[in-house]
């Protein structure tokens, strides 16, 4: 079986150099020709162009970008694919763009698979981590074997094309927010002289993650009536960050958010109540 790997980013160049170190045949492509014939090297066969990348392939594995990215690619792939070909896409897109190929590649007689991941380079070059599908069950029952060998663990959101995008859109927006937070709570440290060590080990003893799982709950319940911690008390705290340091980021958003909620006479209610938009 032939394989062919298009976009040589970090994500893809270990992608190949595992299938490489499993004996598989893979033709590579990049828009930079030096990042593709960097893996020769490794035992990987580059190409030019696109389309002489997909020659002879079975299955076409592409990680780029954006959706603008995976078009354009994959137009310009399009002379070298053989008949009956499976596409299968590792880019972070949005859903809408993953529905749209699903159908135009369907329709011209392509099977297409988005495939996104959460995992780093060296996630993929040992193949553990993350990566997420949905859609045609039995096109991915067809292809599971391959994807198991590339990731620790597939996990199948279901029958709903797209799904798997909106599930990985929503795991960077987790990941973005929670990176933002620590850089204010570093921020607040420095201007309390309470070092990033002094907060890692508060975090040993007392570990916040732990607490993601029922927040989720009651923030997506609806009912802020029993407050934990009130809105206005909440409020009053935020205010104590950014008068120890005026540089956070994140705070004063969060801040701004809060005084519409208390303005809206929700003050004496938790202060997750925030959340009341976005789950109404």
């Amino acid at each position: 079986m032939v394989r062919a790997f298009l976009g040589m980013g970090l994500l893809g160049t270990n992608f190949v150099k595992a299938m490489l170190e499993k004996g598989e045949t893979v033709q590579v492509w990049n828009r930079s020709p030096e990042k593709a014939t960097a893996l020769e090297a490794d035992g990987a066969k580059a190409f030019a162009s696109a389309a002489d990348a997909v020659k002879g392939a079975d299955h076409i594995h592409i990680a780029v970008k954006d959706d603008a990215s995976v078009n354009q690619v994959l137009a310009a792939a399009v002379p070298g694919l053989k008949a009956g070909a499976v596409i299968i896409d590792h880019t972070t897109t949005s859903a809408e763009g993953a529905i749209q190929r699903t159908k135009e590649w369907k329709e011209k007689g392509f099977t297409y698979l988005h495939a996104p991941v959460f995992m780093g380079p060296a996630n993929a070059r040992e193949g553990s981590g993350y990566m997420l599908v949905s859609g045609d069950q039995g096109v991915i029952e067809k292809v599971q074997p391959l994807l198991d060998k590339m990731t620790g663990k597939v996990i199948n959101f279901g029958p709903e094309e797209g799904k798997a995008a909106g599930m990985k859109l929503i795991g960077n927006c987790f990941l973005i927010t929670f990176s933002a937070g620590l850089a204010d709570t570093l921020s607040l440290g420095k201007a309390l002289h309470i070092s990033a060590q002094d907060i890692g080990s508060l975090f040993d003893i007392w570990n916040p993650a732990q607490m993601v799982a029922t927040r989720l709950q009651r923030m997506s319940s609806g009912d802020y009536s029993k407050a934990s911690w009130e809105l206005n008390m909440a409020r009053k705290d935020t205010q104590l960050f950014m008068n120890t340091n005026g540089a956070l980021a994140v705070i004063p958003a969060i801040a701004a958010e809060m005084d519409r909620w208390i303005e809206k006479g929700f003050g004496n209610s938790d202060w997750t109540v925030i959340a009341k938009d976005a789950v109404s």
